[in-house]
């Protein structure tokens, strides 16, 4: 087979290691990749958001699987193009992805179809969110663009004061663009956080590991919200009778409830769950693999993952057993200090050699490049330092263990990720 594969970051460099692995595979193409992508597929010079140019690359090199990485794309109808040409692909239609593209639309679904979450309340009016907090809200409470925002359009805020300053910075001043057209107010939910990846052929859903994200920049969950610091799997929160909750309450009436609204849905969803002491909530769904969930996930996943893909597309996924090691994974990423904010790209990485046949270890490029033979940082979010152990503690010493190995000038990192679950 050749494969496509679209994207350019830790994900999709996930994505393209598990895939290298299939006997299936004779060639992996991947637009438009990153440095680490490199060394396992030809990179194309074609942007994520060029729809006809990658769909018309795909008839030219006669490609026999694309795989979606990113929401963007997603959400645009990328795979309702490639349909059209009689091209297949891997990911939600863009009448699907909306479950990801639209806040409003997935909580509206949620109300319609009884599927726990936090109670809230939809604006596309300023004025009105704005006095709405002012008479109703309770404090602390969440703000969401309910749009795509690079998984940074969700605010939470202590206090009035903080309310209507997020309300300025995402419906007035546009901070998030577009997505800050309609805006979400949430109840502040407290609880653990864990994160499910699932794969979905339209009727059946079938959970891959559980993980767990740190979406602040700073340790102890500080800073601003970044597209995730690091990422554990599995969640030692994540029992067998939460997720038996969560499979009946959750997962299958989500799929079902897509379905029904003549939006079938194939492909990945990420199911965000709150695990509150009124039981699990879903705080969002995205409509792919995370990044960095994926990154954790996929190396203890033991499946072919392209014969995971074709079931997903041809509706047998029920025929499938998903399996996953008993090991743990623990990644921490890497990122360039300032981020999400300000910071400074173009510096020399140094020490990828170091990652080179050593088991256990993985090094996942985010945001890299290659400028004048030289392995460069390209994003906020560089690289994803991902280590398997017996349990988290092994995994997450082995992980800053690494860290050390692969340097580059500005390099930041978050000291915690996994400790929540480390004492365990």
């Amino acid at each position: 087979m050749k494969v496509l594969i679209v994207g350019s970051g830790g994900r999709e460099h996930a994505i393209a290691w598990k895939v290298s692995q299939s006997p299936k595979v004779e060639k992996i193409y991947c637009a438009p990749g990153n440095a680490g992508i490199q060394e396992l597929a030809e990179l194309v010079p074609i942007q994520a958001s060029e729809f006809e140019a990658l769909a018309d690359f795909a008839e030219a090199k006669g490609i026999d699987l694309t795989v979606i990485g990113m929401d963007d794309p997603l959400c645009g109808g990328i795979v309702d193009v490639f349909e059209a040409r009689g091209l297949r692909v891997f990911g939600p239609r863009k009448n699907a992805a909306i479950l990801e593209g639209s806040k409003a639309f997935s909580k509206e679904l949620m109300r319609k179809y009884n599927i726990p979450t936090a109670a809230y309340e939809t604006f596309d009016d300023k004025e009105k969110a704005i006095e709405y907090l002012k008479t109703k809200a309770r404090f602390p409470i969440v703000l969401k663009a309910s749009g795509l925002a690079l998984g940074k359009g969700v605010l939470i805020c202590q206090n009035l004061e903080e309310a209507l300053e997020g309300t300025e910075e995402i419906m007035g001043l546009r901070k998030f663009g577009d997505a800050g057209n309609q805006m979400v107010i949430e109840e502040f939910l407290t609880g653990r956080e864990v994160s499910v990846l699932s794969f979905v052929d339209g009727k059946t859903v079938k959970e891959m590991a559980s993980a767990q994200d740190h979406k602040r920049a700073g340790d102890g969950d500080t800073g601003l919200n970044t597209g995730g610091m690091g990422n554990f799997s599995p969640s030692p929160f994540y029992s067998s009778e939460i997720q038996k909750f969560c499979q009946e309450k959750i997962f299958q009436p989500t799929v079902d409830a897509m379905r029904e609204e003549g939006r079938e849905f194939k492909g990945v969803i990420f199911f965000g769950l709150m695990l509150t002491e009124d039981g699990p909530k879903v705080l969002e769904y995205n409509c792919r693999f995370g990044d960095p969930e994926a990154q954790v996930v996929l190396p203890r996943m033991e499946n072919d993952l392209i014969e995971v893909f074709e079931a997903c597309i041809d509706g047998t996924l029920d025929q499938l057993e998903l399996k996953f090691r008993n090991e743990a994974a623990v990644c921490v990423i890497l990122a360039s200090e300032g981020y999400p904010v300000q910071y400074e790209k173009g510096k020399e990485i140094r020490g990828l050699e170091n990652f080179k046949d050593r088991d256990g270890y993985l090094l996942f490029h985010s945001g890299t490049a290659v400028k004048d033979g030289k392995v460069v940082s390209n994003g906020g979010r560089v690289l994803g330092v991902t280590a398997l152990g017996k349990d988290i503690h092994e995994a997450r010493v082995k992980a800053y263990e690494a860290i050390s190995w692969v340097d580059f000038d500005n390099k930041y990192f978050r000291t915690d990720i996994a400790r929540s679950a480390d004492t365990l």
